[in-house]
């Protein structure tokens, strides 16, 4: 039997790479706590996005990112954030921790985002205090068009942009992105996350809260050590910093590699299928600079159910990403207020995610095309 060809294969720095981040590290006897290597790939994420790096901080994980995001806003008890209920759970946990209500809405049918639109949508039917938009598998949001929602509403928008590292910028508008560094990303850390934003103040609240809350600004109205506000242990390691900083030196490199794979699969795939799958579109003149993933939507839910059957014959491994939606997770609070959701309901019905991963064999690659043709 041939060898299972894997989903996602993380793209993580050797061990050799590593070595000199290392070394520096044991050398400074730093290793949390803001050190060195975290300060310095601050500094380098400052200039890749022409901000003051006071306008952003590095987080444990995205998830923390977003939860300290919201609390930094400081919305009052019981908010209600508009997310997508297309989206990984953590999207909606984060509001949960963070003392909200999650209000689940619709995505667009081309580009699986929940877009300004549905969203002014969605004011008209509930009340809503913010909006967390998600960068769904990378795809970065138009942020003229959430900026321009920002400022007729005056509702916060946080862009939840875990996958959308080096595809999802402020574009020349403000706003506020929150980036996974999880291992599977394309800038991957191990673990880790980015809060990027141009609000007065947000970045710089949300470092406070990831180091407890305690106040480390002499000029304060409380001493430096005293607690100002509650908060989390959500602070970056050294060891982390390392692998992203590695990472980082050869970010191009791995997004050309990835672009150039998820154009060729496209290719021969849309051949095998006669051009029956469909695929996620741009919501913006922004592309997907690295790809992490490749999903494919099928006619109907038939024709999913038997790729992924097909998939699995040929020992092929797939997934249904982000099922079931949200708005059938049991687990989430009982006033999580459900919007119509047809877009994404159909979503779950007939999408699904092939193998995809830096490096991967042509070999591999004519055996999805050989499963997807003979499905067709």
């Amino acid at each position: 039997m041939p060898e299972w060809i894997p989903l996602l294969v993380p793209d993580m720095p050797s061990p050799e790479e590593l070595l000199p981040y290392l070394q520096r590290m044991h050398a400074a006897h730093q290793y949390s706590n803001f050190g060195p290597l975290v300060l310095e790939l601050e500094a380098a994420f400052a200039r890749r996005f022409a901000l003051p790096q006071s306008q952003l901080t590095t987080v444990a994980n995205a998830t923390l990112g977003l939860e300290l995001v919201l609390q930094a806003l400081g919305l009052p008890p019981g908010a209600r954030v508009l997310i997508p209920a297309f989206t990984f759970v953590a999207t909606a946990t984060a509001v949960v921790r963070a003392g909200a209500i999650p209000v689940l809405a619709d995505v667009d049918a081309h580009s699986w985002l929940l877009t300004p639109a549905i969203a002014r949508d969605a004011c008209q039917r509930t009340r809503i205090d913010a909006v967390l938009p998600v960068a769904a598998f990378g795809m970065p949001h138009d942020m003229a068009a959430w900026q321009q929602f920002e400022q007729g509403s005056g509702l916060p928008v946080v862009i939840d942009a875990a996958a959308a590292y080096g595809s999802q910028w402020l574009q020349g508008t403000g706003g506020t992105l929150v980036f996974s560094l999880h291992t599977t990303k394309s800038l991957p850390a191990g673990e880790g996350g980015l809060v990027v934003s141009t609000r007065p103040g947000l970045a710089e609240r949300v470092r406070q809260l990831s180091n407890f809350g305690i106040n480390l600004n002499p000029a304060a109205s409380v001493p430096p050590g005293a607690l100002a506000s509650v908060g989390s242990n959500a602070k970056m390691s050294e060891y982390h910093a390392a692998i992203g900083l590695v990472s980082l030196s050869k970010w191009e490199c791995g997004a050309q590699a990835r672009q150039a794979l998820e154009a060729d699969l496209i290719q021969i795939l849309n051949a095998a299928s006669g051009a029956r799958l469909r695929w996620q579109t741009p919501a913006c003149d922004a592309p997907l600079m690295a790809p992490t993933t490749l999903c494919a939507r099928l006619p109907d839910a038939a024709t999913r159910n038997a790729l992924e059957a097909a998939c699995a014959q040929a020992r092929l491994m797939t997934r249904r990403w982000y099922q079931p939606l949200l708005s059938q997770m049991q687990a989430l609070p009982g006033d999580t207020v459900r919007l119509p959701t047809p877009c994404a309901e159909d979503l779950a019905q007939t999408l699904l995610g092939l193998p995809f991963f830096a490096g991967m064999a042509q070999g591999q690659r004519e055996r999805v095309r050989a499963v997807v043709e003979a499905v067709f």
